[in-house]
C-alpha cells in the first residue's frame, strides 16, 4: 500500500511541484528582466539628458540668445533715468598685488583684454581645428569662403572709408563693419530649422571662421593699445617657441601651456599689442594630435573590451570587481592619450566664453544711451559708414567674390542652395555685434564717437538680421534636403557630387 502512494506521489505530487518551481522561476527570471530592462530605459534616459545638455551647451543660438538679452540690458540701463550706476561699475579698479608686482585695471579693462584674450583663444582653437581637419582642411575646399569673407572684409571697409575719407577723427574706424558675429547670424538661421539647405550653414560658418582670421589679422597691426615695445615681444616670441617645443614633445600637461600662456598674455598686454591676440597665439601651439595613433588606440580598446567581457559577471553593477575597475581605468587612460589636448581645451572652455565671457563683455560695452543727441543736426558719417558697411558692404563683398570665384571655377558652387540663398546668407554677414563693438572701443578715444559707433552698429545689426532673416524665408521655401559635408564644400573644384534629388554642376568637357 505504501508503494501506491509512493509512486501516486512520483506521477502526480512531484510533477505538479517541479512545475511550480520552475513557473516561479521563471516568473522571477522575467521579473528580473523587466527590472533590468526599466535600469537599461533609466539609464538610457539618463544619457539622453545628459546629451541634450550638452548639445544646450554647445549651441550658438543659445549663445546668441543670451548675448542678445544682455545687450537689451546694457542700453537699457544707460537709457533709463538712474541707471548710470550700472555703467560706473564697470570703471571700478581691481588690481591684482604680488610682492613689489602688481597690475591695476578696471573692471571693464579685465573684461576686454583678459576674458576676451579666453574668447580669442577658443576662436583660434576652432579656427585651427577648422584647418586641420574642417571646412578649411583643403585650399580646393576652402576657397570659396576665404574669397566670399576676403569680399565681406574689403568691401565695407572701403564703403566706410568713402563716407569718411579726409575725416581724421573717424578714418580710423574702417575696421568696424568687418567683422561678422557668428553666434547671432547662426541664432537668426535657426529659426526657420530644416528649412534652410545646410549648405547655407556651413559655408555661412566657414566663412564667419575666416572673417574672425581676418579680424584678428586687423586688430594686431592696425589697432595697437599704446607704443609698440619690442623687447616685451621677444619675450611673446621666446615664450612662443618653449611652448611649440611642448607641442613638438607631445607634453600634454594643461598646466605646461596655461602657465606659459599667463606669462605670455602679461608680455602681450606690454608690448602694445591688444592682449588677446596671445589668445591666438596660445591656441597655435596647443597639440592637435594625440600621442598615440588611431590604429593602436583601436587595437588596445578591442583588447580591453575583450578582457572585460571575459572578467564579467553578468551583473548590472559593473565595478563589483577590482580587475574590472583597472580595465575601466586603462580604457580611460587611452582615451586621453588620443584625444587631443586642442580637443579638451575646446570643449571646456566653449561653454566659458558662451555663458560667462560674453555676456559679460555685453554688458560692459553695449550699453549706450538710445537719445541720439550725439548725431546733431544731421546723420553723422561714421554712422553712415558703419551702416552701409554693415549693411550693404558685408552683402555685396560676399556674393561677388563667391561669383568670381566660382565662375573663375576656382571653387565650387555648395550642393543644394541657389544664388539667391547665397545672396540672403551674405545680407546675414552684416550682422557685426561682437567684434564690431570691440573695434569700435579701440578705434575712438572720443566716448562721443564711441557711443555713435554703439548706436551705429547695433541698429545696423539688428536691421542685418530682420532683413537676413526675411531674405532667407523667401528664398528656403521647401524642407531642404540632407547632405554630407563631402557634398556641401567637395575636394573636387570643378564638380559636386549631387545628393538624391539634387541636380549636380557637371564638369564641362575639355577638348
Amino acid at each position: 500500500m505504501p508503494d501506491k502512494y509512493l509512486l501516486v506521489f512520483l506521477i502526480v505530487y512531484l510533477p505538479s511541484q517541479i512545475l511550480k518551481f520552475r513557473t516561479g522561476t521563471s516568473e522571477k527570471r522575467q521579473n528580473i528582466s523587466e527590472s533590468e530592462m526599466e535600469n537599461k530605459l533609466q539609464q538610457y534616459r539618463n544619457r539622453e539628458i545628459l546629451h541634450i545638455f550638452n548639445a544646450f551647451v554647445h549651441n550658438q543660438t543659445t549663445g546668441g540668445i543670451l548675448l542678445l538679452l544682455c545687450a537689451i540690458v546694457a542700453v537699457v540701463m544707460a537709457t533709463v533715468p538712474g541707471g548710470e550706476w550700472f555703467d560706473r561699475m564697470w570703471e571700478n579698479s581691481a588690481s591684482i598685488s604680488v610682492g613689489n608686482f602688481s597690475i591695476d585695471m578696471t573692471l571693464r579693462e579685465w573684461i576686454n583684454d583678459a576674458l576676451m584674450a579666453v574668447f580669442f583663444f577658443v576662436v583660434g582653437l576652432e579656427i585651427k581645428r577648422e584647418m586641420l581637419v574642417g571646412q578649411l582642411s583643403s585650399i580646393k575646399r576652402s576657397i570659396l569662403p576665404i574669397m566670399a569673407a576676403a569680399g565681406g572684409m574689403l568691401v565695407p571697409a572701403i564703403i566706410f572709408t568713402i563716407f569718411n575719407h579726409g575725416n581724421p577723427d573717424t578714418a580710423h574706424g574702417w575696421g568696424i563693419p568687418m567683422a561678422t558675429d557668428i553666434a547671432f547670424a547662426v541664432g537668426v538661421l535657426s529659426i526657420l530649422g530644416d528649412k534652410v539647405p545646410p549648405g547655407i550653414k556651413v559655408f555661412l560658418t566657414a566663412l564667419a571662421i575666416v572673417d574672425d582670421l581676418g579680424a584678428i589679422i586687423v586688430l594686431a597691426i592696425f589697432y595697437p593699445t599704446h607704443a609698440i615695445h619690442f623687447s616685451c615681444l621677444l619675450y611673446v616670441a621666446l615664450i612662443l617657441l618653449v611652448l611649440y617645443i611642448f607641442n613638438r614633445m607631445h607634453v600634454k600637461n594643461k598646466l605646461m601651456y596655461i602657465i606659459p600662456g599667463l606669462f605670455m598674455w602679461y608680455f602681450t598686454y606690454q608690448s602694445g599689442i591688444h592682449a588677446t591676440i596671445s589668445g591666438v597665439l596660445l591656441a597655435m601651439v596647443i597639440p592637435a594630435r594625440g600621442t598615440i595613433n588611431e590604429l593602436k588606440f583601436q587595437n588596445k580598446i578591442e583588447y580591453l573590451l575583450k578582457k572585460f567581457k571575459l572578467t564579467s559577471n553578468a551583473q548590472i553593477n559593473i565595478l563589483a570587481s577590482p580587475e574590472q575597475q583597472h580595465i575601466i581605468h586603462s580604457m580611460n587612460q587611452e582615451i586621453l592619450k588620443v584625444d587631443p589636448l586642442m580637443h579638451t581645451f575646446e570643449s571646456k572652455l566653449h561653454p566659458v566664453v558662451t555663458f560667462l565671457i560674453m555676456p559679460l563683455f555685453a554688458l560692459a560695452n553695449a550699453g549706450v544711451a538710445l537719445n541720439f543727441n550725439n548725431f546733431g543736426e544731421g546723420i553723422p558719417s561714421l554712422a553712415l559708414g558703419i551702416f552701409f558697411g554693415l549693411l550693404l558692404g558685408k552683402p555685396i563683398g560676399i556674393f561677388l567674390f563667391s561669383f568670381i570665384s566660382i565662375k573663375c571655377r576656382m571653387a565650387a558652387m555648395p550642393s543644394g542652395i541657389t544664388w539667391a540663398q547665397l545672396a540672403a546668407a551674405g545680407v546675414l554677414g552684416g550682422i557685426g555685434f561682437t567684434m564690431s563693438i570691440f573695434v569700435n572701443g579701440l578705434a575712438f578715444n572720443d566716448p562721443i564717437l564711441t557711443d555713435i559707433g554703439k548706436i551705429s552698429i547695433l541698429i545696423t545689426s539688428t536691421t542685418a538680421a530682420v532683413c537676413g532673416l526675411a531674405a532667407i524665408r523667401c528664398t528656403c521655401k521647401e524642407k531642404a534636403a540632407k547632405l554630407t559635408a563631402a557634398q556641401i564644400l567637395p575636394e573636387n573644384k570643378n564638380r559636386i557630387k549631387a545628393a538624391p534629388g539634387i541636380e549636380s554642376h557637371k564638369e564641362k568637357p575639355t577638348k
